[in-house]
């Protein structure tokens, strides 16, 4: 307490100017138009900056709440998809598929689940992502996952509450992929080296092809719907041994800023893998 006293009689000096300044301000903007509109214009420009750092920092504190909103809305959208039904044949119907169908009667094939990436590695030549979802959550081996932008890769192994995934950017990974505008199919792989950027094989040298063209999955791969982005061609190479063009692509997915992800149950694809396994080997 003596202390308190102490310091107020050092600096009563100061403190009483202060107070006899506010009070001057005070009275000379009440009496003074001007000066009233000079201090105010003043204030609010003080206020506003610091109404502003506030608003950051507490922009900056929501940001995982913010994220969670917006993966849970981009679930909704993607199960909305077009792609996440299969028109049914009407020619000749029998019975009703027991799996969700839409107000067109369009049979559900894929859907989508939100999770948050917990580790994500990219400068290995085999890359692996591991998701918070497990089997707990609905999540099965060879299930597709996407992020905002583009596609992330597949799982491989689950355990009750986490996935791990096999990551784009991974030398073992091949996708189904094709051009946005020839609709020709290829094969999407990685060398292992810049983590911007996979290789497009398979497209043939006839093909019109252009820098910037988009890359799309195709309708070939059981673990994602077609037409999801992979990313745009970034240079276009004869293959000399072949027909065939060696394209660059530009990830669609920035793997490096990578927080959340979508999982993506085809609903069907056990069904068409027990079909394709019975088939004989001889016919």
């Amino acid at each position: 307490m003596r202390n308190i006293f102490l310091f107020i009689r050092q600096f009563f000096n100061l403190f009483l100017f202060l107070v006899l300044l506010g009070i001057s301000l005070s009275i000379l903007s009440k009496y003074n138009k001007s000066y009233e509109a000079l201090l105010g214009s003043e204030a609010n420009e003080v206020t506003g900056y610091f109404d502003t750092k506030y608003n950051g920092i507490q922009g900056y504190f929501d940001l995982k709440k913010t994220n969670d909103s917006l993966a849970k809305d981009n679930v909704r959208l993607y199960n909305l998809l077009n792609q996440s039904f299969d028109s049914p044949d009407t020619s000749h119907t029998i019975m009703l598929d027991s799996l969700v169908k839409d107000t067109l009667g369009r049979t559900r094939r894929f859907l989508f689940m939100d999770a948050k990436v917990v580790n994500n590695s990219v400068n290995e030549e085999n890359n692996y992502i591991t998701l918070h979802r497990g089997s707990k959550q609905g999540v099965e081996k060879d299930m597709g996952v996407i992020g905002p932008n583009g596609i992330v890769g597949r799982v491989i192994l689950v355990s009750e509450n986490y996935s791990r995934v096999m990551s784009l950017l991974n030398r073992n990974s091949k996708v189904s992929a094709m051009l946005k505008n020839e609709k020709y199919t290829g094969i999407v792989d990685w060398d292992g080296k810049d983590a911007q950027y996979v290789t497009l094989r398979g497209i043939p040298k006839a093909i019109k092809i252009k820098k910037g063209d988009t890359v799309l999955t195709s309708n070939l791969s059981g673990s994602f719907p077609g037409s999801i982005m992979v990313g745009t061609v970034a240079s276009i190479t004869p293959d000399p041994s072949s027909n065939f063009y060696l394209l660059q692509v530009k990830t669609a997915t920035n793997f490096y800023t990578l927080e959340y992800a979508y999982l993506i149950n085809n609903l069907l694809w056990a069904e068409q893998k027990q079909l394709e396994a019975q088939t004989p080997k001889n016919q």
